[in-house]
C-alpha cells in the first residue's frame, strides 16, 4: 500500500510541474505578443497609421539616399552649369553667344525680344504613294531615321483629276521637331548632311517668307548618314521649314547665320545698284 501511495504522489508532482511549465510558456508568449504590439504601435506612430512598417520605410529611405548619391556622382555638368541636365550644343550656343550678339546688333531692350527657333518641319511628297505601298513604308522609315521621331502620313485634302488623286489618299509623310530634337537635327544637318550635298555652294538668302520663316529643299535623302544607300527604294527629296519668332527677314537671317546655317551672303546696296 505504501508503494501505491508513493507512485500517486510522484504522478501528482509530475502533473503539477507540467502545469507550471505550460502556464510559464503561456505567460512568455503573452509577454512577447505584448512587446511586439507595443513596437508596432510605436513604429506606426513614427511612420503613420496608414503607412507600411518602419523597417521597410527605413530600407527604402536608405536605398533612395544611395541612388541620389550615385546620380550626383555620375551626372555630368553641362556647359550651362546644371548638373544632370542634357542641353544640345546649339541651344547652349544660342544662350551664351547668339543672344548677346543679337542684342547688340538690333538693340533689344529685353532678352525675351530676341528671336528664337520654335520648330522644324520635314515634309516628303510621294507621287506614287497610292499605288506603291512599299515606297511609302520605306519613306516613313527613312524619315524616322533622319529625324529621330515617328512621322505621320499626309493625305490629299481634295480630288485632283490631273494627278489622278482622290481625297483621303496618301501623298507623302511629314514630321515636326521641337525642343531638343529640333536642335539635334539642325546640328546634324549643318555639320554633316549639307556638306555632303553635290555642288553645294550655300543656301539662298531669298527663301524667307517675310515673317521670319525659312524654307529650302533637299534633292536627295542619301546626304544623311543615317540612311543606307543599298536599302532605299528610290531617291527622293524633302522640304525643310524652319520656323522662328523673328518679325522680319533680317532678324531671321542673322539668327540662322549665327546658328551656323550656310546661307549665302546678302549683296550690299551698292552691289545691287551696280547690277541694276
Amino acid at each position: 500500500m505504501s508503494d501505491i501511495k508513493k507512485d500517486k504522489k510522484v504522478t501528482v508532482a509530475k502533473v503539477d510541474l507540467a502545469a507550471k511549465k505550460a502556464t510559464a510558456a503561456k505567460k512568455a508568449t503573452a509577454t512577447k505578443k505584448v512587446t511586439a504590439t507595443k513596437k508596432v504601435t510605436a513604429t506606426k506612430k513614427d511612420v503613420g497609421a496608414d503607412s507600411p512598417s518602419k523597417v521597410s520605410v527605413l530600407k527604402n529611405v536608405e536605398v533612395d539616399k544611395k541612388i541620389t548619391t550615385v546620380k550626383k556622382e555620375v551626372a555630368p555638368k553641362d556647359k550651362i552649369g546644371n548638373s544632370g541636365v542634357y542641353i544640345p550644343s546649339l541651344k547652349s550656343l544660342y544662350k551664351t553667344e547668339i543672344i548677346p550678339s543679337m542684342q547688340k546688333k538690333f538693340d533689344y531692350q529685353n532678352v525675351m525680344q530676341v528671336p528664337k527657333l520654335t520648330s522644324v518641319n520635314l515634309n516628303m511628297g510621294l507621287g506614287d504613294a497610292k499605288s506603291n505601298s512599299k515606297n511609302l513604308e520605306s519613306s516613313l522609315q527613312e524619315m524616322a531615321l533622319i529625324s529621330g521621331q515617328k512621322p505621320i502620313t499626309t493625305k490629299a485634302k481634295k480630288d485632283i483629276s490631273n494627278f489622278k488623286i482622290r481625297k483621303g489618299w496618301p501623298v507623302g509623310c511629314k514630321v515636326t521637331l521641337r525642343s531638343k530634337m529640333m536642335y539635334e537635327f539642325l546640328d546634324r544637318l549643318i555639320s554633316v548632311a549639307l556638306p555632303r550635298t553635290r555642288d553645294f555652294r550655300g543656301l539662298s538668302y531669298k527663301a524667307f517668307d517675310g515673317r521670319g520663316n525659312y524654307n529650302f529643299g533637299i534633292k536627295e535623302q542619301i546626304i544623311f548618314t543615317e540612311i543606307e544607300y543599298d536599302k532605299i527604294q528610290s531617291i527622293s527629296g524633302l522640304n525643310v521649314t524652319i520656323t522662328t519668332t523673328a518679325k522680319t527677314d533680317n532678324e531671321a537671317y542673322e539668327l540662322l547665320k549665327l546658328l551656323g546655317l550656310p546661307l549665302k551672303e546678302k549683296p550690299s546696296k551698292q552691289e545691287i545698284e551696280e547690277v541694276a
